[in-house]
């Protein structure tokens, strides 16, 4: 039980220091290991399943040995090394802060009507071809987006957090970002690339579901409809292609009474989704209230992780 506090009291404090600092501008941990990957990838590659489960195998393996080597060094000195080691590693999965503020300028930039400074912006936040995009365009991607990544850069980092300290944050996120590198249904990564996608659409599961139960609960208070994202949930999620996106997308969808899903362009092909949610198509305003939503579901994660920590102390 005291490891446990532990853990969670250092989870927290790298949750207040992703809300207070956000990402590194430079030299991030993250950035690193993706390139660490990419020149792995060029001795692993083969147009096939095996190599690929080799790659992340490797990849993933290595940054659990390494997570697991500091939490076992810090916890045989004192607490508060131990305490320091899961902040850093909460810190560096989570990526709340730095989704806001690239929403809320993709936003402020749909409000000029600045669509070229748009479409180079829009790479931050997904994988999606911005040159074909118009203005509508720009402003759903960018709201599917950040609905898709209150999962994936919020609630998932500080689950995996809780539940596996030090390694199983950074493995998370090292899962992450290897499905953002090759988890494609492109010519090159349609095999290759095949078990970053599953072991993605596993690590998440979980977490893509208490993200839409805390849109449900948290839909009010950006002025959206908890039953309307109820509603999307339940009847839009599973027409979705990703077994998580279109949970909490759906759910966004239906909170914000907005139209999201469509004709989505990405570089390798373009993907017929489903529509999610039966309102009009997103705003300007509505990507704000998109951010907006997004970070109250991060602190009520957090808060979620604080209770955790409560019931067991009181144990």
């Amino acid at each position: 039980m005291i490891a446990t506090r532990i853990r969670i009291a250092g989870v927290l404090a790298g949750c207040l220091a992703d809300l207070a600092l956000g990402d590194p501008k430079r030299g991030h941990p993250v950035a690193a290991f993706g390139q660490a990957a990419a020149k792995l990838e060029q001795f692993t590659y083969r147009d096939a399943k095996i190599a690929g489960a080799l790659h992340v195998s490797l990849a993933v393996g290595t940054v659990g040995l390494l997570g697991t080597a500091v939490q076992q060094a810090a916890a045989r000195r004192n607490p508060l090394l131990t305490i320091a080691a899961s902040a850093t590693a909460t810190w560096v999965a989570l990526g709340g802060t730095s989704l806001a503020r690239t929403g809320l300028e993709m936003a402020r930039l749909l409000d000029r009507n600045d669509i070229e400074a748009a479409r180079r912006l829009l790479p931050s936040l997904c994988g999606r071809d911005p040159a074909r995009l118009d203005g509508p365009g720009l402003t759903r991607a960018a709201v599917e987006s950040v609905a898709e990544n209150t999962s994936d850069a919020q609630v998932a980092p500080l689950l995996w957090a809780v539940a596996g300290g030090v390694p199983g944050a950074l493995m998370y996120r090292a899962i992450n970002t290897l499905d953002a590198m090759i988890g494609y249904r492109s010519p090159r990564y349609i095999r290759f690339g095949w078990a970053a996608a599953r072991l993605d659409d596993a690590a998440n599961y979980v977490a893509a579901r208490v993200t839409a139960a805390l849109v449900v609960a948290c839909a009010a208070l950006v002025g959206g409809s908890p039953l309307g994202a109820a509603r999307a949930w339940r009847r839009d999620a599973t027409r979705h292609p990703s077994p998580n996106a279109g949970v909490v997308e759906a759910a966004f969808a239906g909170a914000l009474r907005v139209r999201l899903g469509g004709p989505t362009q990405y570089r390798h092909e373009l993907q017929i989704r489903p529509t999610l949610g039966d309102g009009r198509a997103p705003a300007a305003a509505d990507l704000r209230r998109a951010v907006a939503l997004s970070r109250i579901v991060q602190l009520g994660a957090a808060a979620l992780v604080a209770a955790l920590s409560s019931v067991s102390w009181r144990r």
